[in-house]
């Protein structure tokens, strides 16, 4: 387990107790879009499928009510491949890629690892760095003063002792998950010891235990869960 203190942007805990703060929010969208606003592709769908299903009353049946809506991955690596610090995603169409469908939804990608510098700006660039290296080291070397502002708010967090014990209370809670799965994992695996051996199936009770895929088979044979 990390310390707090060695916490960066890219862990979950630190990036969300960073953007509870509107000022680290602002900041940061401010310098990905470059002016002033208010597994990865899948899972991009998945978190605009959440926040569609919210920008519209239950029963309201006017789809244009709904705001635009941008989804943002930050990523210590490179998903595509092309080098790029920033990825851009609208709806195309495949015959014919001047045609948008202008459905209000743009998918954002960002790469730590970029190589391209001067198809962005430097204050995105400084800012990927810092998210991966979240360090007082960092922060000095940058010439952003919404990063130095960013990095005197996120000490603050570090040092917070309210924000330590509910660090350590969601590590708890994670173990806690954990214990129960592995817990509930043996469970599942003597349920299937039990009825390969009731119909005398040693040989399959011994690759079980070696073949996690062939255990997998079993158990939705056996229908265990």
């Amino acid at each position: 387990m990390k310390d707090l203190k060695e916490l960066n942007l890219l862990d979950r805990f630190l990036f969300a107790e960073a953007m509870e703060d509107p000022e680290n929010m602002r900041d940061v969208l401010e310098i990905i879009f470059g002016k002033n606003t208010k597994n990865l592709p899948k899972r991009s769908r998945f978190y605009q499928s959440m926040i569609d299903s919210k920008l519209l009353e239950p029963g309201e049946k006017d789809f244009n009510k709904m705001n635009d809506v941008y989804i943002i991955l930050i990523a210590p690596f490179d998903l595509f491949g092309e080098g790029k610090y920033m990825y851009t995603f609208q709806m195309t169409c495949q015959e014919s890629f001047s045609v948008l469908l202008n459905d209000g939804a743009t998918r954002i990608f960002l790469n730590t690892h970029g190589t391209n510098p001067e198809d962005v700006s430097p204050e995105l660039v400084e800012l990927l760095h810092y998210i991966e290296n979240t360090t007082q080291e960092v922060a000095d070397s940058c010439t952003s003063p919404r990063i130095h502002k960013m990095q005197e708010r996120i000490c603050s967090i570090k040092s917070s002792e309210e924000v330590s014990v509910k660090y350590m209370q969601r590590w708890e809670e994670m173990e806690m998950e954990k214990d129960k799965a592995r817990a509930e994992g043996r469970n599942s695996i003597a349920k299937l010891m039990d009825k390969l051996l009731e119909e005398n199936r040693v040989d399959d009770c011994k690759r079980a235990v070696k073949d996690p895929e062939f255990c997998q088979k079993l158990m939705d044979e056996f229908g265990i869960e």
